[in-house]
């Protein structure tokens, strides 16, 4: 599983004109499934998301996680990060999870998020969707778990 994470000051999701989450400052954390990801998987990336230390502390070190801030997670499903890139100049998707599966595997992530911790919002799955960010830095991180990390 992927976690694309960014800090922001301010995020929101628009689909079909609608804001449907918004978060202020924390991690906008983009988030790809592949295939063979798992349950375990999901929960091993939520752990790293909400313990990864990427806020300043008051020395102004990154050494402060969300938990320690309190403040937004915005998970937002973008398959495209689980494309093969390696070959040509056309991304393939054989390394990604099928949609049901996907949708299945980013639904778990975000009610475990949602009941970890309550400044949760999230994107919507296979949605056209318009993500507005101002990231804070700029921050951002690649976070990989591979299927067999528990």
């Amino acid at each position: 599983m992927i976690g694309l994470l960014q800090r922001v000051t301010e995020a929101k999701v628009v689909v079909a004109g609608e804001t449907v989450a918004t978060i202020g400052p924390g991690l906008l954390v983009l988030v790809g499934v592949q295939r063979n990801d798992t349950h375990a998987s999901a929960q091993r990336l939520l752990e790293r998301l909400l313990s990864y230390r990427v806020f300043p502390d008051d020395a102004g070190r990154m050494n402060r996680s969300l938990q320690d801030t309190h403040g937004g997670l915005l998970l937002v499903p973008q398959f495209t990060l689980a494309a093969d890139t390696q070959r040509g100049t056309r991304p393939g998707f054989s390394t990604a999870a099928t949609p049901d599966e996907a949708a299945r595997l980013f639904s778990t992530l975000c009610e475990d998020a949602q009941r970890q911790h309550a400044n949760t919002q999230v994107g919507v799955f296979g949605a056209d969707m318009q993500v507005s960010l101002c990231n804070d830095g700029p921050v951002t991180f690649w976070l990989e778990v591979p299927p067999d990390s528990r």
